[in-house]
């Protein structure tokens, strides 16, 4: 730990801690965001289903102080959630906020925001937060007053700029490479839809599913079973796990059941039903999955057959008394359109080499994550010395 770095509050570094708007305005069809932590995303807050509100009403809040600004740092109050609801605010858009959100805005001669961001990332801030700072019963939320209060440790400026500088680089080669996946599906989706016109259209299906697909619906192991140490098979329960084309690996299993192969398209069965990701190896798949194999090695046809079938697979998501579900029967049976094998060939040509980019950008991706977050508290406590570095 270095003695150079200061002791303080949260308190003391920012100039404002504060909430968004503890009363809810009128929805109405034109007017300005207001945005609650469900429309958080990782680098800020997704508008497409946000509620708007009247010009007056948002004009009142942000008197009030409910309007984030540039660089404003915003966390979502649930304790829950919190490690995944914080952002350094730098969107164009500036949105109401519901008191779900909380508001840190940083005194920058003290305290950069992107220092406090990932101070307040960082194992031992999590931990601390978990233990001292959850409060309610229910749904446990952090207060005001206790975001006040929380200790902090922080060098000089020139110091910050220097952490913030190596940490912020990994985090734009990530989001770069989260971009460039997010691009490449797109294309492959757009190409799909101009080969492959009919598919997707009820009407116009000459199969069913099971013509061109194997189909696995997972079982979950025993309880027991179930370790976070690597031992045994990568288990993946349901969509809970799904990230933007691979799940993230949590849980292992000694006693594994239904499998998956490498390459497969993992769906969701049970609500929400159609969910899609695909397996980076062979992998142990709960009740919540159902894995859909190419019999005749188009694996990525196979997928974006899947994403073509989304509104017929949507039905599914009303059926059921509690929560939508869909059978092996059912997904068996289903309605597609099987263009001839040359036409698939066609399109796996082009497909797959990118489906291998998407693959080799995620590989990538986890890669440097780990390696951010190895060094993420060993800079935040001091314990690398950046003081020498000329960056």
């Amino acid at each position: 730990m270095n003695a150079n770095w200061f002791t303080s509050t949260i308190n003391d570094v920012c100039l404002v801690v504060t909430d968004g708007s503890h009363f809810s305005p009128k929805s109405v069809n034109i007017g300005q965001y207001m945005v609650s932590v469900k429309d958080f995303t990782d680098y800020g807050f997704d508008f497409s289903g946000c509620r708007k509100i009247s010009d007056d009403d948002y004009f009142t809040l942000q008197k009030n102080g409910c309007v984030p600004e540039f660089e404003d740092i915003l966390i979502g109050k649930d304790v829950a959630r919190y490690f995944e609801d914080i952002i350094v605010y730098r969107q164009e858009e500036r949105p109401a906020l519901l008191s779900s959100i909380a508001i840190l805005r940083c005194d920058k001669a003290k305290i950069l925001p992107d220092f406090l961001y990932y101070l307040m990332k960082t194992p031992d801030f999590r931990q601390d937060v978990r233990e001292n700072y959850a409060s309610g019963s229910a749904i446990p939320r952090i207060i005001l007053k206790d975001f006040k209060r929380m200790p902090i440790r922080y060098p000089s400026i020139a110091q910050q700029h220097k952490i913030v500088g190596l940490l912020s680089a990994f985090d734009h080669k990530i989001a770069l490479n989260a971009r460039m996946n997010d691009n490449l599906e797109q294309q492959v989706k757009v190409l799909f839809a101009e080969m492959f016109p009919s598919a997707g259209n009820v009407k116009m299906a000459n199969g069913i599913l099971s013509d061109i697909a194997h189909i696995t619906m997972g079982q979950s192991p025993n309880g027991k079973s179930y370790n976070e140490a690597g031992i045994g098979t990568v288990f993946f329960q349901g969509r809970a796990e799904f990230g933007f084309r691979f799940p993230v690996i949590r849980l292992f299993t000694t006693e594994p059941k239904r499998m998956a192969t490498r390459g497969d398209t993992l769906m969701s069965v049970r609500a929400p039903v159609g969910d899609l990701n695909v397996a980076h190896e062979h992998c142990c798949i709960g009740r919540g999955l159902s894995a859909i194999h190419s019999k005749y090695g188009h694996s990525s046809f196979i997928l974006y057959t899947m994403f073509s079938l989304r509104t017929q697979l949507d039905i599914f998501n009303g059926q059921g008394t509690v929560f939508g579900s869909i059978n092996k029967d059912a997904l068996n049976e289903m309605p597609v359109f099987v263009p001839e094998t040359s036409e698939i060939e066609r399109f796996e040509n082009i497909a797959a080499p990118i489906d291998r980019m998407i693959l080799k950008n995620h590989d990538e991706i986890v890669c440097l994550t780990a390696l951010r977050d190895a060094l993420l508290p060993r800079l935040m406590s001091g314990e690398l010395d950046v003081s020498v570095l000329d960056l």
